[in-house]
């Protein structure tokens, strides 16, 4: 009996050493949706719910929420998927509940890459954190643009306006969370830190930070992947959120630059990003541009 024990514990040792030298974990896939809806060249996206049906996402961020702030009324961007001015996108309601029943997590995306959001003061964070609860989360109003379904949380995709209050809406937005987990998540460009969100960053209130590793040279792959390290054992993972996710362009097309071809990621970037206890896995930018990328990386992630 004390021989039999003696071997357990040595190969529950064995097994122990061999996790801690792959320093490996299990990632998932973030992908965001909603930006090349129906129709001409912008089919090749489909529905929130064949999105989901792939089975190789872990998080669906629905962008954007494009409009708000500053007295605003906030307006929300789809594409050709649905219009939201004759409230054409509470359809999305049954997408996003067979999303979660299956356990992926769909998130809004406020922000993106116009100039028609900004926030003016403290207060004016708190009215659109109430605002986004009461609309898309677990609040209650009467003109929810994606029906009654309750998103999970809420993404900040802060590339204009203001560098100043998105710190007040992350804690704004947090406590809510008394009533309903609100997941807070973050698509910061890979210059260190941030400059628009450096501070909301800094409140370690983020569940998830996707940081966009393209369209910035200095810290991207090129050819070659070791400023990117650099940047994400140095920098990315040493900040206070729950998990950091390598984002990435789906296609050559889909970016200006950064795009890692999946041989490369999947035998030279994943092996060196994933030792960090921080990683949670890769981004992609957008399902409209993932024609194979990600099944072809999703065992190594």
């Amino acid at each position: 009996m004390a021989r039999q024990l003696q071997t357990l514990v040595g190969l529950f040792s064995l097994l122990l050493i061999v996790l801690m030298i792959t320093g490996s974990q299990a990632g998932v896939i973030t992908v965001y949706w909603g930006q090349n809806g129906v129709g001409g060249q912008n089919e090749n996206e489909g529905s929130l719910a064949d999105t989901c049906a792939t089975g190789n996402y872990g998080i669906v961020n629905i962008a954007f929420l494009y409009k708000f702030g500053n007295g605003q009324t906030p307006s929300i961007n789809l594409a050709n998927h649905c219009d939201p001015t004759t409230n054409g996108c509470t359809g999305l309601s049954n997408d996003i509940k067979a999303c979660q029943n299956q356990g992926i997590k769909v998130i809004l995306s406020i922000g993106g890459a116009t100039d028609t959001y900004t926030l003016s003061s403290a207060d004016d964070a708190r009215s659109v954190a109430n605002y986004l609860w009461n609309n898309f989360l677990g609040g209650q109003s009467d003109s929810r643009p994606l029906g009654d379904a309750v998103l999970d949380g809420i993404d900040f995709d802060i590339e204009a306006g203001t560098t100043e209050h998105w710190d007040e809406l992350a804690k704004a937005l947090s406590e809510f969370s008394q009533q309903k987990k609100v997941y807070l998540t973050a698509a910061p460009q890979c210059p260190f830190p941030d400059a628009r969100l450096g501070a909301a960053l800094n409140t370690g209130l983020f569940d998830y930070v996707w940081v966009q590793f393209y369209n910035n040279g200095q810290c991207e792959y090129s050819g070659n992947a070791d400023n990117l390290k650099s940047y994400w054992n140095d920098k990315w993972t040493t900040i206070q959120a729950g998990q950091i996710f390598l984002g990435l362009p789906a296609s050559p097309e889909a970016a200006g630059s950064g795009y890692i071809p999946p041989d490369v990621l999947n035998n030279d970037v994943l092996p060196s990003i994933k030792g960090s206890p921080k990683y949670g896995g890769i981004m992609l930018w957008s399902k409209y541009f993932d024609n194979g990328y990600s099944s072809a990386v999703k065992p190594n992630v």
